[in-house]
């Protein structure tokens, strides 16, 4: 296995693309910020590494499917390479909070995951970017530097102020790239 790259890995909901307390149960509710697909694609041109790790328990609960899910995604895919850019990987949840699972945030599995999709020896140093303590807590056993968004549900996380020891906070994901790519 290779050597850790510069890896950002990203929440969907609230980084990405709107949140909402109801779920992105559909394609047509899944609305991007416009300015995190172009970040996305900036980082990608700058040589990183681009990975998404999200929960959808909204599958578990009955709300939308995998199929439906998948279309999300291929969307998110077909925006951000329009943009220029790319999307090595994307690791999700589809079980509910009862399900025990080992993937669902703030359990490392998801990032397990994506470590062994992108065959790295470790994520040691990469980035954790999310707009909950949970997607933050994710990334901690594994070694990676966390980064709150104040999009999504960042905001109420900040108001929380629990957990938030050592964390960058950002206004967005592209304040978030803009500072990343002008400091390394």
């Amino acid at each position: 296995m290779a050597n850790p790259p510069k890896l950002v890995i990203l929440d969907r909901d609230g980084v990405i693309n709107r949140d909402s307390d109801s779920y992105v149960k559909s394609l047509d509710e899944w609305l991007p910020y416009p300015s995190a697909i172009a970040a996305i694609a900036r980082l990608t041109r700058a040589g990183w590494t681009v990975a998404v790790a999200t929960n959808q328990s909204g599958i578990a609960r009955g709300f939308y499917d995998e199929a439906t899910l998948a279309a999300m995604h291929e969307e998110l895919g077909r925006r951000v390479a329009a943009a220029g850019g790319e999307i090595a990987h994307i690791a999700y949840c589809p079980h509910g909070p009862e399900d025990d699972c080992d993937c669902r945030k703030p359990l490392p599995g998801l990032l397990e995951q994506i470590r062994d999709a992108l065959e790295l020896e470790s994520l040691l140093g990469s980035w954790m970017v999310g707009d909950s303590l949970r997607d933050l807590q994710a990334g901690e056993p594994l070694g990676c530097r966390p980064v709150l968004v104040r999009t999504g549900k960042g905001e109420r996380t900040l108001a929380n102020g629990k957990g938030l020891d050592d964390v960058l906070v950002f206004d967005d994901l592209a304040a978030f790239v803009d500072w990343l790519l002008d400091t390394r």
